[in-house]
């Protein structure tokens, strides 16, 4: 069983088709990353799968659960971690993963557990009693990912995870995320094309709403007779130019 799966998931506004009959299948424990210039589909799709936007044809599973006629099953299955760092600023480190755990529907003991867990994970112990608006942009970001993760999702999406980072803190998010490969299918949606080729086991490309190619960062290098990614990443959306 796929970990995410779509056959013909489209979704249009009035005249503009945003996805358009989409077919993907997303291994479990996999780093997929979905990549295209602004307006490609990328949020739109995100949107449907995550339950948040219904679409207007085709179908989607997260773990097997449609994301039509069993939402709820699908969505308890998932987390996402938005561009926004989605942290309360006044609450410290620890109180913010707690409150998650715990409106999530984990009794005290276990959101402890989780919350400790996983400031262990992101490197986040040190900071437990500091208030989240007093840490810096790369440390908000890995609280952010760590509430995200504290739900026990087997299906998270990352949406541009590093965005607005310096580079050191964007390779020590990097380090994290490499982490968590393999212990939860992880979908990542990022403009820095080193981030994705660094970070991903598979990559599609998206060109107005379709597939324009999918492949590891090698594939997609031969298949377009280069030698860079970023070429081959070119040369895939040159027809949107």
């Amino acid at each position: 069983m796929n970990a995410i799966e779509t056959r013909g998931l489209t979704k249009q506004y009035k005249t503009v088709t945003a996805v358009d009959g989409l077919d993907l299948a997303v291994e479990q424990g996999e780093l997929f990353a979905l990549l295209g210039q602004n307006g490609a589909g990328k949020t739109s799709t995100i949107r449907m799968l995550c339950g948040q936007m219904r679409p207007t044809a085709g179908e989607g599973w997260i773990m097997g659960r449609s994301i039509l006629h069993e939402a709820q099953q699908a969505k308890a299955l998932l987390n996402l971690s938005p561009q926004e760092t989605a942290i309360a600023p006044n609450l410290t480190v620890k109180e913010n993963l707690l409150l998650i755990a715990r409106l999530y529907g984990a009794s005290g003991a276990e959101a402890m557990r989780r919350a400790e867990e996983l400031m262990g994970t992101f490197g986040l112990m040190p900071r437990a009693k500091e208030r989240a608006k007093k840490l810096s942009g790369g440390m908000q970001r890995r609280l952010s990912i760590a509430m995200a993760m504290i739900t026990q999702p087997q299906v998270l999406f990352l949406d541009e995870p590093t965005l607005g980072l310096d580079v050191r803190a964007r390779r020590e998010l990097w380090q994290t995320i490499r982490g968590l490969k393999g212990k939860v299918t992880l979908v990542l949606t990022t403009h820095y094309l080193e981030e994705a080729e660094a970070l991903a086991d598979r990559i599609c490309i998206l060109c107005s709403g379709r597939v324009r190619s999918i492949g590891t960062p090698r594939q997609l290098m031969e298949q377009t007779g280069t030698q860079r990614f970023e070429d081959a990443f070119l040369a895939l959306t040159e027809a949107e130019k």
